[in-house]
C-alpha cells in the first residue's frame, strides 16, 4: 500500500564554525510557520555518546533544559518551547548515546536475527525511526530537525547519512535542507570571506545532501552582490541565500527572515496547502518592541558559580527579560561569581534584585548565602531557584539558631541538615537520570505572595534536583517565621519558602524559567521584577 505523507521535514545543519545560531535559526523558522497556523515540532540531534545532558559541565556545554515529562537534554529545546509556544517531550532530543544503547539492547534480545549489526543500516535506520516516531506522535504539519555540531565532524556521519536517506525515503518534495553558515570578515583585508561556506556547502555535497537554503550568518549586513556569489558557488538559488547579521535580540531572528520571505520559499518548497502571510507575525513584532525598551530600567544580579558563560543560565537570563518587558521596564543583568572568599559588596549594592539560581556542589555555596544574607539585610527583592532556595531555607536557620545549618549535599555528619537528600534517592549510585525530574503538581497557600503571583492554588513546575527541604525541621523553621507557601499535594514535600518582613524573598525548589515564554512570561518573575521595579523607584 502507497504511503501517505503527512509530515514535512526541515533540517537544518552547520557549517564553518559551531555555535553560530543554528538553534535560533531553527526556533525562528518554527515560529514562522507556527504563525501560519501550522502544527510544527522541533528535535535537537546531538552526536556526542552521553545518553543524555545531565552529566555535563555546564562550561562545556551550557543549561541542561528539562523537558516536562523529564528529560534532561540541550539547551536549543529551551529555544524550541520559547519560540513555539510549545512543550515538548524528551524525545525531541536524540543522542548518539540513545541511539546506540537501543540497537545494542535490540542486538542483545536477538532482534536482528544473527546480522552482523552495523552503522549502516541498523545505527542509520534507527536513528530515521527516532525521527519519525516524533512526528508521528501528535501528527504534526512540519518537523525540524537540528544537527548538532559542524559538517565533517567524524561524530555526525551516520546522522547525515541517516538524514540522506530520510530524504528519499520521504520524497525530496517533503524534506528540504536548511546550511546555517558564519562568512567571516577579515579587517586587514577589508572584505568578507565567503571560501569557507564554499567549502562547507562542499563537504555537505560529498554526504549526497544538497542545501535548498543557505543562512549566512555575519556581524554585520551583507550586501547582495556577496549573497550571489555564495549561490553561484554553492548552487543554490539566488533567493535562497539568506543573510542574518547579529541583532539586538534573538526574538528579532524570525523578523529578519520572514522579512527574506524565507516563509515563502519554505511553502513552496515543501509543497505546504498555506498561504504566507508575513502579517501573522505582528503579535511577535509587538513583543520584539516591547523587548527594546531602554528606561525605566532595573538591575538584577545573578549570584552563581557558573557566571562565567552565560549560556549556563539562559533560560533564566531570558524569563528576566520576558517578565521586565511585560510590566514595561528593561532589565538589566549581571552576573556574580558566588565562587570567591568575600562577595563584592559595591557590586551588590548595584542591584535592584537579587536571583540564585540552581546549581550543585559545595562550591560557591557560601557566597549564596552571603547573597542571601545582604538581601535580607537590605530589603533587597530575592529570588532562590532550587539550590537558591535551599541557600535561602540554610542562611535563615543559621539567623534563627541553628549557626551550623547546611545541606547534607555537602556533609553527611552535620549537626542540623535543614537540606536532605530524598530517602528514594539514597539508594542510587549512578549520577545520570537519577533527579526528581520533569512536572510535578503544586499546591499554593493562600493570603501569601506566591499565591499573589500565581492567583491560583494548584498548579505544575519542572524539577530536577535530589535533595529537599527536611521536614524535621519544618515546624521549628516555622514557628521562627518561615512561610512555607507551597508543598506537593500531600503536603509531604516543601516547594516553595517566603521570608517574612520582607518586601518581596520567595525561594523555590522546582525551576520556573523553563515555563517562561515571550508573549507569556512566567508569573513568579513576573511579581519578581515587578517587586524591583518598586523597590529601584525607592
Amino acid at each position: 500500500m502507497e504511503r501517505i505523507f503527512l509530515t514535512k521535514y526541515i533540517i537544518i545543519t552547520g557549517g564553518v564554525v559551531s555555535s553560530i545560531g543554528k538553534g535560533i535559526t531553527s526556533a525562528s523558522m518554527g515560529r514562522i510557520l507556527r504563525s501560519y497556523g501550522l502544527k510544527v515540532s522541533a528535535i535537537k540531534i546531538d552526536p556526542y555518546l552521553n545518553w543524555d545532558s545531565g552529566t555535563l559541565n555546564p562550561y562545556q556545554h551550557g543549561e541542561v533544559f528539562v523537558t516536562h515529562d523529564g528529560m534532561e537534554t540541550d539547551l536549543d529545546l529551551g529555544h524550541y518551547e520559547r519560540f513555539l509556544d510549545v512543550e515538548l517531550e524528551g524525545f525531541a532530543n536524540i543522542t548518539t548515546g540513545k541511539v546506540y544503547e537501543s540497537v545494542i539492547k535490540k542486538e542483545r534480545e536477538g532482534g536482528y536475527l544473527g546480522e552482523c549489526v552495523q552503522v549502516i543500516p541498523h545505527i542509520t535506520n534507527r536513528i530515521k525511526e527516532m525521527i519519525r516516531e516524533t512526528s508521528e506522535k501528535k501528527d504534526y504539519d512540519v518537523v525540524l530537525i537540528e544537527l548538532g555540531g559542524t559538517v565533517g565532524d567524524i561524530e555526525s556521519q551516520p546522522f547525515l547519512e541517516a538524514l540522506r536517506q530520510l530524504r528519499n525515503e520521504e520524497g525530496s518534495k517533503n524534506v528540504m535542507f536548511v546550511h546555517v553558515t558564519f562568512i567571516p570578515y577579515l579587517n586587514a583585508a577589508g572584505e568578507f570571506k565567503t571560501k569557507p561556506t564554499q567549502h562547507s556547502t562542499k563537504e555537505l555535497r560529498s554526504m549526497g545532501i544538497n542545501p535548498d537554503v543557505i543562512v549566512c550568518r555575519s556581524q554585520v549586513h551583507i550586501d547582495d552582490a556577496l549573497l550571489g556569489k555564495v549561490a553561484h558557488f554553492c548552487d543554490v538559488d539566488v533567493d535562497a541565500v539568506v543573510n542574518t547579521p547579529d541583532a539586538g535580540s534573538i526574538y528579532e531572528v524570525p523578523l529578519v527572515l520572514e522579512e527574506k520571505k524565507i516563509g515563502q520559499l519554505i511553502v513552496n518548497r515543501i509543497g505546504l496547502d498555506i498561504e504566507a502571510d508575513s502579517s501573522k507575525l505582528d503579535d511577535w513584532a509587538r513583543i520584539v518592541d516591547s523587548l527594546k525598551i531602554d528606561s525605566p530600567s532595573v538591575t538584577i544580579g545573578i549570584v552563581g558559580k557558573y557566571v562565567e558563560l552565560e549560556d549556563a543560565y539562559i533560560s533564566i537570563r531570558e524569563s528576566l527579560q520576558h517578565a521586565a518587558a511585560s510590566i514595561g521596564v528593561k532589565a538589566n543583568i549581571e552576573y556574580l561569581s558566588s565562587d570567591v572568599d568575600e562577595l563584592d559588596a559595591d557590586a551588590m549594592a548595584n542591584f535592584d534584585g537579587i536571583l540564585i539560581p540552581g546549581g550543585f556542589g559545595e562550591r560557591g555555596f557560601e557566597g549564596k548565602l552571603d547573597a542571601v544574607e545582604y538581601a535580607i539585610q537590605n530589603n533587597v527583592p530575592l529570588f532562590g531557584i532550587c539550590l537558591g532556595m535551599q541557600s535561602m531555607v540554610t542562611q535563615f536557620a543559621r539567623r534563627n539558631g541553628y549557626a551550623d545549618a547546611n545541606s547534607s549535599e555537602f556533609d553527611d555528619n552535620l549537626t542540623h541538615p535543614v537540606i536532605d537528600m530524598m530517602e528514594e534517592q539514597k539508594k542510587i549510585k549512578n549520577m545520570g537520570g537519577t533527579m526528581r525530574l520533569g512536572s510535578y503538581d503544586c499546591k499554593i497557600v493562600e493570603g501569601t505572595k506566591t499565591f499573589e503571583a500565581y492567583g491560583e492554588t494548584d498548579i505544575e513546575e519542572r524539577h530536577r534536583h535530589r535533595y529537599e527541604f527536611n521536614n524535621d525541621y519544618r515546624k521549628e523553621l516555622q514557628d521562627k517565621g518561615l512561610i512555607i507557601s507551597g508543598t506537593s499535594p500531600d503536603d509531604f514535600l516543601v516547594e516553595i519558602v517566603e521570608f517574612p518582613n520582607h518586601p518581596w524573598a520567595i525561594g523555590c525548589q522546582f525551576h520556573p524559567e523553563f515555563k517562561s515564554r515571550p508573549n507569556r512570561p512566567h508569573p513568579l518573575f513576573k511579581s519578581f521584577l515587578e517587586a524591583i521595579n518598586e523597590y529601584s523607584k525607592n
